[in-house]
């Protein structure tokens, strides 16, 4: 639904909502922003905190995908070495924004002061992470749908918010691997930070120790692999 209507609007003009993908084709970004709104108000009726957050990665990742297209810089070093140079780059903007997201969210979703900062670092480490692999049609979604899953056998919120999760994903993903549409860092970021979300919700301090160590190594190794995979794409004709 949200995705038919924004074919049919197109605010701003068609050519606002097209990019080129890795092999050379025209795509429009429409999955993006539907992927946010069905995030946001699968997740707001379940825990409001958790639609607050995923709203704000998701316009973080809006920002980037209009401000950062064409800018060739990508990972955390390299947005940070620009702003220490006095540049304010769209990625900056998106890390600082759903870094704070992510921590206001483990504040409200959590009650102890430790809990609170690992539930920050797995919200946002994973809104990063799922933005990371998304290099390849079908591939972000598909990783928000791989592990999502297990936390549909859990009762309660977490269980919801998983749900939430997969099924936006899997509505996305026709689009995303017909290579019709892609989630942009806009879809990227929103559905990765909900992931992380029912993963906060559905765990004790154990658990996002365990996750938040995991989702911090997924980053680092994510940022290495997404960087070698953009250099060796070679666009088609």
């Amino acid at each position: 639904m949200g995705l038919a209507v924004l074919r049919g609007a197109a605010p701003g003009g068609r050519e606002r909502w097209e990019r080129t993908n890795f092999a050379g084709r025209t795509v429009a970004l429409y999955p993006g922003p539907a992927a946010v709104a069905g995030a946001v108000l699968g997740a707001a009726r379940v825990r409001p905190a958790v639609g607050g957050a995923v709203l704000v990665a998701g316009i973080c990742g809006a920002y980037d995908d209009v401000v950062g297209a064409g800018d060739p810089r990508r990972g955390f070093r390299a947005h940070l070495g620009a702003l220490r140079g006095g540049e304010v780059t769209g990625g900056a903007v998106k890390l600082a924004g759903i870094s704070a997201a992510g921590l206001v969210a483990g504040a409200l979703l959590k009650e102890r002061p430790l809990d609170k900062v690992l539930a920050g670092v797995v919200i946002a480490g994973a809104a990063h992470f799922v933005n990371l692999v998304d290099v390849r049609p079908g591939r972000a979604a598909g990783v928000v749908l791989a592990l999502g899953a297990p936390g549909l056998l859990r009762a309660g919120a977490a269980g919801e918010l998983s749900a939430v999760a997969t099924g936006v994903a899997g509505a996305v993903l026709p689009d995303d691997l017909g290579q019709r549409g892609m989630l942009g860092d806009t879809g990227a970021h929103a559905l990765g930070a909900l992931l992380g979300a029912a993963v906060v919700v559905g765990n004790r301090r154990a658990g996002l120790v365990a996750h938040a160590a995991a989702v911090v190594a997924a980053t680092v190794c994510g940022e290495r692999v997404s960087a070698v995979a953009r250099s060796l794409t070679v666009p088609s004709a």
